[in-house]
């Protein structure tokens, strides 16, 4: 069994077994038929990750690593908020005519800031810092600008990197390590998606860096199943697991902006089957 699987099987059980219900709730979730959808939640999901060690891709069910990476890439690479700049449909439910999600997401990261080094957006301060001084304790995004939520067509689920760069004996370069805050998250729907796509940014900021990849810690503070994923989780997290395959990441990729999905794979993954047809709340 992968470290992925058992830390997703048994958020999944102490969830289903320890979690509060939603039901009876005012909730701003539905389903496309109109009726509420309501959750089992814990508060406070904190998942750490050693990507030294295992990358950290379920076996129970195929996760789709390129359209993670792509996703990931439309926001940290293109800083885009347009779904026509995506290879996936994902977003499209929170997509004005003209393809805009508004000011969510990549637009956040395109925005240049003033810093006393001159100007620019999170994303290339957070690659100056881990070049010119790694040891900050400051090397941080942020995508919930409150200022921007009523033009975002959803609030960003995912908000905030904290990057924190160690040191370890024996080891001629630094390991990079960050912190993954969510406010929520759909746990069957996207959290092996975000871990993934996560684990990947860190990878290839390492990479271009010059450094190792580290940990990962992932911290929900709303992780829930909703409703009619339920019988779902319990089918998926009673399959059979395997080893966790091996991550590869081109080499020759040495600028964080030239990276593309097709710069990752896995090798020797072997999944359960895909869940198809999950219903997604709206």
């Amino acid at each position: 069994m992968s470290l992925a699987d058992h830390i997703f099987i048994e958020m999944c059980r102490d969830i289903l077994e320890n979690g509060t219900s939603t039901e009876g709730e005012k909730v701003r979730p539905h389903w496309p038929d109109g009726e509420s959808a309501y959750t089992v939640k814990k508060f406070g999901v904190v998942n750490r990750y050693d990507l030294s060690k295992e990358f950290p891709i379920l076996t129970l069910r195929k996760t789709a690593l390129k359209s993670a990476t792509d996703e990931m890439l439309w926001i940290w690479q293109k800083k885009s908020n347009n779904i026509n700049d995506l290879h996936s449909h994902i977003w499209d439910e929170w997509a004005d005519e003209d393809g805009s999600i508004g000011k969510a997401y990549g637009y956040q990261m395109s925005v240049k800031h003033q810093y006393k080094e001159g100007m620019m957006d999170q994303v290339d301060r957070v690659i100056y810092d881990l070049k010119n001084n790694p040891f900050s304790r400051r090397i941080m995004t942020n995508l919930y600008v409150h200022q921007d939520l009523h033009e975002m067509n959803l609030y960003p689920c995912a908000y905030s990197m904290t990057f924190n760069v160690t040191q370890k004996e024996g080891h001629e370069k630094l390991i990079l390590n960050a912190i993954l805050n969510q406010r929520s998250q759909d746990v069957l729907a996207a959290n092996n998606w975000n871990v993934v796509q996560y684990s990947v940014l860190l990878h290839m900021l390492a990479q271009v860096c010059g450094m190792e990849a580290g940990e990962l810690v992932h911290v929900i503070a709303d992780a829930h199943i909703y409703d009619r994923h339920i019988p779902i989780i319990k089918e998926l997290i009673g399959r059979p697991t395997y080893d966790a395959p091996t991550f590869w990441l081109n080499p020759e990729v040495t600028d964080f902006y030239e990276f593309t999905r097709d710069d990752v794979k896995v090798e020797n993954y072997i999944t359960g089957p895909q869940v198809t047809d999950i219903p997604v709340a709206i």
